[in-house]
């Protein structure tokens, strides 16, 4: 944990990196001893109990650091491996190395997933999961919920998730244990129609300004607007009785934005393929009607425009085809009234939050779960993993998101002793007054330099700048004593 806070690289000369960091007077471990084959056994000890140890460990912070469980965001993300990691050659009672559907594209790799519950108190991620790359999603959300449950007992806690979570089994199971929830409809599951006939006037204006606008002028933020009504589930089987929950419509003026540009975007591209083809037709590729009726198919799936383009192909007395485009403007305008539309479904009470405060709470997701999918993939580096089986994967795997949450506690601290707005100077250059992030306050403690001492002499930990010792003060450390886990 501590070499991935440090200096995140792969399980290889890590003996290296213990003498730099001066291991041996920290924790009192001769850097000799931490050589692969050692560091490969230590992860063979630990993966039989890393649900043990993971949810040990959240328990803990809560009691330590007064965490507040009351909203926890649950995602999964990918980790794609290289490597041929034969199915024979697995351990078959620990997450599997194989083929799924990946984060980041690469359908040619084998990959393995981790699940975080993330507080929305200082996005501390409190559960981990390393799971079977082939999983799916929808299938985690009832074991995160009951172990989430246990460790946040008595406490009870509304889980804020992805459209994953929505499944008549999960939403039951929720129902049931009476835990609470939020999250996107499935797109498939709320008709267009239904956007289309919302009345946008009649929605009501929320008062939220996202994190990217803060700087912005307020009439050039995104907005946004909520209506309310009802959602029914139905069950995989007739006699399973229909599950109603609350449905806010929300209305974003940035993806309408978005959805247009990308709308536009498309029948550009379209427009100038079919514009190339129409003149082309008859000519040397394409001298039959059959030819351009098939790159007349590719060019609308590709463009995905297949909804709007109306096409008609016709010879002339000698043979020769033509081709006649146009896009039809009544679908794209119903298109264009869906635009910035989406759904949030909810077991909350209007008692309990009211349909503006329901999208408030949703939002944390982006700025909390994500955010530490992006420090667990960046600053901690989860890859590349160079272990050859998935027993030493998966514990390599947990050993990375318990550093994570340390990472994420030092963040915590640091902004909670601010207070405030939790904003500070000196981490950037021209010294402007930002919002302190692990990754910057790891960086700057980096510097810190260990003076070895001796038997009248004790060590001394060396400070070379202020914004050094402004950090360990907020953390509330002594700046003079090397020892600080026995402190």
């Amino acid at each position: 944990m501590a070499n991935r806070l440090t200096a995140p690289a792969p399980l290889w000369r890590v003996d290296d990196w213990a003498r730099e960091w001066a291991v041996e007077e920290v924790f009192g471990i001769e850097p000799e001893l931490l050589n692969d084959d050692r560091l490969g056994r230590a992860l063979d000890a630990i993966a039989p109990h890393l649900t043990e140890l993971t949810d040990s460990f959240g328990a803990r912070a809560i009691g330590e650091f007064g965490i507040d469980v009351s909203t926890c965001h649950w995602d999964m993300t990918s980790m794609s491996l290289y490597g041929a990691y034969p199915a024979d050659d697995q351990d078959e009672d620990y997450p599997r190395i194989k083929h799924g559907h990946p984060k980041d594209r690469r359908y040619d790799l084998k990959q393995i997933q981790t699940g975080l519950a993330v507080t929305g108190d200082g996005g501390i991620p409190l559960l981990s999961r390393v799971i079977d790359g082939g999983a799916a999603e929808i299938s985690q959300s009832t074991h995160v919920m009951n172990a989430l449950r246990t460790i946040a007992c008595p406490k009870k806690f509304l889980l804020v998730a992805d459209s994953k979570l929505v499944s008549y089994r999960n939403v039951t199971a929720l129902i049931k244990a009476r835990t609470d929830f939020i999250a996107p409809a499935p797109a498939s599951t709320v008709d267009d129609a239904v956007y289309a006939a919302l009345d946008l006037d009649a929605a009501s204006v929320v008062d939220y300004t996202p994190a990217r606008d803060e700087n912005t002028p307020a009439d050039r933020r995104e907005t946004y607007r909520v209506l309310e009504d009802t959602h029914v589930l139905s069950g995989p089987r007739k006699r399973d009785p229909q599950v109603e929950v609350r449905r806010i419509l929300v209305h974003s003026t940035g993806n309408a934005k978005g959805q247009q540009r990308a709308r536009d975007k498309r029948l550009a591209k379209a427009r100038d393929e079919l514009d190339k083809l129409q003149r082309g037709a008859g000519g040397r590729y394409y001298n039959t009607a059959q030819k351009i009726a098939a790159r007349t198919g590719v060019i609308a799936k590709t463009r995905r425009v297949t909804g709007c383009l109306h096409t008609e192909i016709t010879t002339d007395d000698t043979g020769r085809p033509a081709l006649d485009w146009h896009f039809d403007q009544d679908v794209l305008q119903a298109e264009a009234a869906v635009d910035g539309w989406y759904a949030l479904l909810t077991t909350l009470t209007p008692e309990q939050a009211d349909a503006a405060e329901v999208l408030r709470r949703h939002k944390g997701q982006q700025g909390t779960v994500e955010r530490r999918y992006s420090d667990f993939k960046g600053p901690l580096a989860v890859t590349p993993v160079f272990v050859q089986d998935n027993k030493r994967v998966a514990a390599l795997v947990a050993v990375i998101c318990l550093a994570l949450l340390v990472f994420c506690l030092i963040e915590r601290q640091v902004r909670r002793a601010l207070g405030g707005d939790q904003k500070m100077s000196g981490l950037y250059p021209g010294n402007q007054m930002v919002r302190p992030t692990g990754r910057m306050i790891l960086y700057h403690l980096s510097g810190l330099r260990l003076r070895v001492g001796h038997a009248t002499d004790p060590p001394t930990i060396v400070i070379s700048r202020g914004v050094q010792l402004h950090l360990l003060d907020l953390l509330g450390l002594e700046p003079t004593h090397p020892r600080w886990p026995e402190t």
